[in-house]
């Protein structure tokens, strides 16, 4: 059973036991290996293992026990069985439950380092108690975590579904089409432009499937599904490279599980069944 995850602003009073350590070193991970298993050090304290962490903040509780984020600028020499590793590279080797802690932790971690000074007046910002939130002694400016909304969406067509390929993509495979929010714009009307945009397709039937957090850096990754209503495939070569329809049996390479783009294929593929 998958345990359950509660996000707080409030630590407890004091440490009385281990807890998760979700800790960066840039975009890199601190995980333990064992017995097979990979997960972030269970510890009271990153200075256990020689770690000399900063920007310590609390994330909640996975079950009863907390969670905590924290950064460090050089990575040190670590014991054996530590390691750091790209959190995209972790993504079929962390245990579900800390995934989305550990894009929390990645998020705000990435959040805390740009608000070091204020924007408006170039005073050293402080952490303000409470909900996160960075707050300017000097005149008094609040930041919060800046949360970056992009669509991602499916389009089917009869029994084949759109995905597209683009430069931006690590490793030679295709996915469904993405893009980010304009000031104005409904969601409904994000997903039509960017199919429209990035493919010269006409969209219908655009339907709310999902979402997920995505760290990199802010995003949030909201999820449809739509029909084909028109139009013929153009691309631009740039921004994607191809685009393709494909069947459920003849699927190209396609991202890990887990993105919401592979939640947005498979529950495709199911359908087909």
């Amino acid at each position: 059973m998958k345990k359950t995850f509660n996000i707080s602003a409030e630590p407890p009073s004091g440490l009385t036991g281990p807890a998760w350590w979700f800790v960066f070193s840039k975009r890199k991970m601190l995980v333990a290996s064992a017995d097979r298993e990979t997960a972030p050090p269970l510890i009271r304290d990153p200075t256990e293992l020689g770690v000399p962490a900063n920007g310590r903040i609390f994330l909640g509780t996975l079950e009863d026990r907390p969670c905590y984020a924290a950064a460090l600028f050089e990575p040190p020499a670590l014991p054996v069985g530590l390691r750091f590793q790209d959190l995209w590279g972790l993504r079929e080797q962390l245990a579900s439950e800390f995934i989305p802690i550990a894009f929390r932790a990645l998020h705000l971690l990435d959040w805390t380092n740009k608000t070091r000074f204020c924007k408006r007046c170039g005073t050293p910002m402080q952490t303000k108690a409470g909900p996160p939130a960075r707050e300017c002694p000097q005149c008094g400016y609040l930041s919060f975590p800046r949360i970056s909304p992009a669509v991602i969406v499916l389009v089917e067509k009869d029994n084949q579904c759109l995905l597209a390929s683009s430069p931006r993509f690590k490793g030679d495979f295709y996915s469904v089409l993405a893009g980010f929010a304009e000031p104005g714009e409904t969601l409904e009307e994000t997903v039509a432009r960017e199919v429209r945009e990035e493919t010269g397709i006409e969209v219908t039937d655009i339907r709310y499937f999902g979402s997920q957090p995505w760290p990199f850096p802010d995003s949030l990754m909201i999820g449809f599904t739509a029909r084909y209503a028109g139009g013929e495939i153009r691309v631009d070569g740039e921004e994607i490279l191809d685009a393709r329809w494909f069947t459920a049996d003849q699927l190209p390479n396609i991202p890990g599980k887990i993105s919401i783009a592979r939640q947005l294929i498979d529950w495709f593929v199911r359908k087909q069944q």
